[in-house]
């Protein structure tokens, strides 16, 4: 394959080309109640030709890879009419990597009725936990992504990017009340990551019926304990999206408040990103235009110290590249997005973090949200009272709301015991979606949440 990338990119004649090549095999099971909905098995292959000719881009998605060469000439056609400035992309070290998957257990060696098997003990668990439980979703799925990229810059590198995943939904309904829960795991390593959950898959359906009879949260302003996964989707959806510099360098207003050296909160904060984390499904070698990936602080002791950038940004905004540049898939171009992001560890023993608290909420999970800007929204999976730092009653309906840079300032507690959470979702922009990330946190505490519910 290398040597027809090659052979292809010799066909430029722009400031600059690369061209991807994309095979991919992949399986998809699931039981929606009492059925299976759907049980599909597939295999893809394709690519893009890019070319930049002065700052404008031309594409050429394929599906054959026949004729790489023609693709790599039109794509530097269609750039020469739209280019009108100049080409500037930052510069990265020339390299040719292998990286094979290393896989404990290789989902592609166990049979489809085995898997459905799996799925369906899952899916009877849930429909059998209680009468209230109305539906049940519980899906199956792996992945396996082969890319192979090069460059007119000397770049090359293959790379094989295997995912596997199960995730299960609960509806529990009392007359017009009804209330989901929902749980999922995921690994770039095995098969046996989905195999054995039928104890998370019975607290799922537990936690559902449960939240029928929970009470409201009250709504107010409040001090809040976030878990592992909420602190996590927190960091990834209303801070780490800011910290994308494609959207920054179109946007002067958030360019302006995201400059470096800005303070963000406490000084035991820090937030990464990091694509070089030890086979997650966010990880990957090098980013889709060939730029090996590494450890980004974008909070570095409480400081705005990071942006993630492809390489058109980087040269742009006068940084080094960073290996953010990913593509969903074969058809699409790259574009900025965030790895594996979390917050690290932190001070303070995990008790400590609730033993103060006279009055509080534990948030839990995420169910959704929706960010604009500096402002969000997100609504916690369930809740749990805090009451003179112990963890008291389950509530439900647990939104909360604010502005980013307002609510990292009122951090006020960071735990040391950090997670970082692998599920079978997945992070959109631009239309492209799910691309498989991970997020994580420690515990966190934050004074003067704004909680929606009964006031």
């Amino acid at each position: 394959m290398k040597n027809r990338l090659l052979e292809a990119l010799k066909k430029n004649s722009a400031d600059y080309a690369e061209i991807r090549v994309e095979t991919e095999e992949n399986t998809h099971l699931a039981y929606r109640g009492q059925e299976v909905e759907s049980a599909v098995s597939s295999t893809f292959s394709g690519g893009m030709a890019r070319a930049c000719v002065k700052g404008g881009w031309g594409m050429v998605a394929f599906d054959s890879l026949d004729n790489l060469g023609e693709h790599v000439e039109e794509a530097c056609r269609c750039a020469a009419l739209v280019g009108k400035e100049k080409t500037d992309l930052a510069e990265v070290e020339p390299h040719e990597e292998e990286h094979p998957a290393m896989l404990a257990r290789d989902p592609r060696g166990i049979g489809l009725d085995e898997k459905l098997r799996l799925i369906q003990r899952y899916n009877k668990i849930i429909l059998g936990a209680h009468p209230s439980v109305e539906s049940s979703m519980v899906s199956y799925g792996d992945s396996f992504r082969t890319v192979y990229f090069a460059s007119t810059r000397g770049h090359y590198c293959m790379e094989e990017r295997p995912r596997i995943y199960c995730a299960f939904q609960v509806t529990a309904r009392n007359g017009s009340l009804v209330q989901r829960t929902h749980d999922s795991v995921a690994s770039a390593v095995t098969y046996d990551a989905v195999v054995g959950l039928e104890e998370k898959v019975r607290q799922t359906a537990d936690r559902a019926v449960a939240l029928l009879k929970a009470p409201k949260v009250n709504g107010g302003p409040k001090t809040v304990v976030l878990d592992h996964r909420l602190g996590g989707v927190f960091v990834h959806e209303a801070f780490g999206h800011l910290s994308e510099a494609d959207f920054l360098y179109e946007n002067p207003k958030l360019r302006n408040l995201m400059v470096l050296g800005r303070e963000m909160g406490p000084a035991t904060l820090n937030v990464v990103d990091d694509g070089s984390l030890d086979r997650r499904i966010g990880t990957l070698w090098c980013d889709d235009e060939g730029t090996p990936t590494r450890k980004t602080y974008l909070i570095k002791n409480g400081s705005l110290a990071g942006h993630l950038h492809s390489l058109e940004t980087a040269a742009k905004m006068d940084a080094r590249p960073t290996g953010n540049a990913r593509a969903i898939g074969r058809g699409y171009p790259p574009v900025v997005r965030m790895t594996n992001t979390y917050i690290e560890n932190g001070p303070v023993p995990v008790k400590e973090i609730f033993a103060d608290i006279e009055e509080g909420i534990y948030a839990c999970d995420a169910f959704g949200g929706q960010t604009e800007f500096e402002m969000f929204t997100f609504s916690a999976g369930y809740g749990y009272r805090i009451e003179q730092g112990e963890i008291g009653e389950l509530v439900r309906d647990v939104v909360l709301a604010g502005n980013v840079f307002e609510t990292l300032k009122a951090i006020d507690g960071i735990a040391n015991d950090l997670e970082i959470c692998e599920g079978a979702g997945g992070c959109g922009k631009g239309g492209q979606a799910p691309l498989p990330v991970t997020f994580g946190a420690p515990h966190i505490r934050i004074r003067d949440v704004i909680i929606g519910g009964e006031h």
